[in-house]
């Protein structure tokens, strides 16, 4: 019998595995692929000239790699020629563009270094030197990364279904840090960089020299005597990033052993930092990770006005950790920003699931009340030891962040989730392995010391689940006390297309439970618990970050 019961845990735990990883490979994909010049626009002698000269370092681009750059770049230069003469032309900015895309081709594959030192390379009508000029304030070395070309690969998957691009002057590259960044945590930055990136080449006779913007910081720069607009691809990166990382098979893995995994909650910022524009925080939801928010971030960029106004950030955190204590982790991180950019603009945060109930805490004013209700005295007098007590103290006293500025709550169980109470959250909560932090805490002297009589019948410490659960004397307490006045907070919520409010649900959490009184306004979408994928949701969001531009 024993052995059975042991079976048939094992059997539900690896098909709750399977069923969470079912489709997970294919939110993103990249291919590579060989590009090819497409001429548009009308015929000039100089750049049919210039075309027939391309086609011929590609043909030595493999065989002979110096050369062939040689070539890239004249081509380059007698495009950017034309541009001078009429910055209208679009055959020659075409022609500008994809050489530019060649020359960081040949560049990054041969492999050739002018990053560090002048590289002199044989052209069709005498050598170019080649260096390249690292504005003012950039810490970057050139040297430091892979420059993929965005002409040279294909973008698919789920998650992507439109390509979000900008025409204008330059090649859009994906810049991939080589080698990990030891100091990711105190900048606040991803381990491994995956950059958008837009090369230019300016040319002074045969000296030609190589600059990088950042297009989600410039729009606009001066090239060939006239203000043009910058050419950008910034969906590549992020699936770049996404189809070599993979994050989104951690969701399940940090549910079940969220202790195995705690070095992997942290704020990632997804941008070079503006302290002129607004953070944006997404915070995900239970079994998920910040991949989730990938059709959002790629949509949103596609505004011009975002863009210019906002900056995006990820909250990652292992989902098998109460929330309460996930959101203790999201206040040091916060702490963190305050440290390393304290001219920071107010933060939006925006959260799903039970990343909703993580930011409600952030607006929240509990002060030592919901202590208080546990233990029927202060922190100083209750009879825990220290080292536990300052563990509960972070996870259960707290007030509102004055940084952040409002929110948006997307299927958020407010007052928990019946699920998380049934069969299906007495299995999942069976699955959760409690970190070691954890199970040393002195549960019965916790206890013992709570006039709770919830908190008196605990023999281990909630979990994920168990805090997602309507009867949750923490979900109780929080649902009592009212968002701190001043903060506008928005709702969105699914209802599977029944259109059946206020008797709805998501098909996880109920309109009960996801509606809030006071939101600035609230939107029901047509579709299931993931209404942050859901194209009216995203819009949703878009609306409101524009507003709240416009209060700023």
């Amino acid at each position: 019998m024993h052995n059975r019961a042991v079976f048939t845990f094992r059997l539900i735990r690896l098909s709750l595995a399977a069923l969470l990883f079912a489709g997970c490979s294919d939110i993103a994909s990249v291919k590579h692929t060989t590009p090819r010049f497409a001429p548009v626009g009308n015929e000039a002698p100089e750049l049919s000239a210039a075309e027939q000269e391309l086609q011929k370092a590609q043909k030595i681009q493999k065989s002979e790699p110096t050369r062939a750059l040689g070539g890239y770049l004249a081509v380059a230069q007698t495009a950017s020629r034309q541009l001078e003469r009429n910055p209208e032309n679009i055959r020659a900015r075409s022609l500008y563009n994809f050489a530019v895309a060649r020359c960081l081709e040949v560049i990054d594959t041969a492999p050739l270094d002018p990053w560090n030192r002048s590289l002199t390379v044989p052209g069709p009508d005498g050598e170019y030197v080649v260096t390249t000029v690292r504005r003012p304030g950039s810490d970057r070395n050139p040297a430091d990364y892979n420059l993929l070309p965005a002409d040279t690969l294909v973008v698919g998957g789920a998650y992507f279904e439109k390509r979000v691009t900008l025409e204008g002057i330059g090649a859009p590259l994906v810049a991939v840090g080589r080698e990990k960044n030891v100091d990711y945590r105190k900048d606040l930055s991803a381990p491994r960089l995956y950059g958008t990136a837009t090369a230019v080449i300016r040319f002074r006779d045969h000296r030609a020299q190589i600059e990088f913007f950042e297009p989600l910081s410039i729009e606009r720069i001066s090239f060939a005597g006239h203000t043009s607009r910058l050419a950008a691809d910034f969906t590549a990166p992020l699936a770049v990033a996404m189809a070599t990382e993979q994050p989104e098979k951690l969701g399940i893995a940090r549910f079940l052993q969220p202790g195995k995994y705690a070095e992997t909650a942290r704020l990632v910022r997804l941008q070079p930092f503006d302290p002129n524009r607004i953070p944006v925080i997404f915070v995900h939801g239970l079994q998920d990770t910040p991949a989730s928010w990938a059709p959002m971030i790629n949509t949103l960029r596609d505004d011009p006005e975002l863009r210019r106004r906002y900056q995006f950030w990820v909250f990652s955190y292992p989902s098998g950790y109460p929330y309460p204590y996930s959101a203790a982790l999201f206040r040091q991180q916060l702490d963190a920003i305050a440290r390393a950019f304290p001219s920071r603009q107010r933060i939006v945060l925006v959260g799903h699931s039970m990343g909703g109930m993580i930011s409600r805490l952030m607006v929240t004013d509990a002060g030592d009340k919901i202590w208080r209700e546990r233990f029927g005295k202060s922190p100083a007098e209750t009879a825990i030891p220290a080292e536990s007590r300052k563990l509960l103290e972070e996870t259960l006293i707290f007030n509102h962040r004055p940084e952040v500025r409002r929110v948006i709550f997307i299927s958020t169980p407010h007052r928990g989730s019946v699920m998380a109470s049934n069969w299906i959250g007495r299995i999942a909560t069976k699955l959760v392995r409690t970190p070691i932090f954890f199970a040393t805490l002195p549960v019965r002297a916790i206890a013992e010391a709570s006039t709770d009589p919830a908190v008196n019948s605990l023999n281990r410490v909630p979990n994920s689940i168990d805090t997602l659960s309507p009867k949750n004397p923490f979900v109780r307490s929080i649902d009592k006390i009212p968002i701190t006045p001043g903060i506008p907070f928005h709702t969105i919520e699914g209802d599977r297309g029944k259109g059946n409010a206020p008797n709805s649900s998501d098909g996880v959490v109920p309109y009960w439970s996801s509606h809030m009184e006071g939101a600035k306004s609230e939107l029901i979408v047509p579709c299931n618990h993931s209404a942050q994928l859901n194209p009216q949701g995203i819009a949703e969001v878009r609306r409101i970050l524009k507003l709240n531009a416009q209060s700023q």
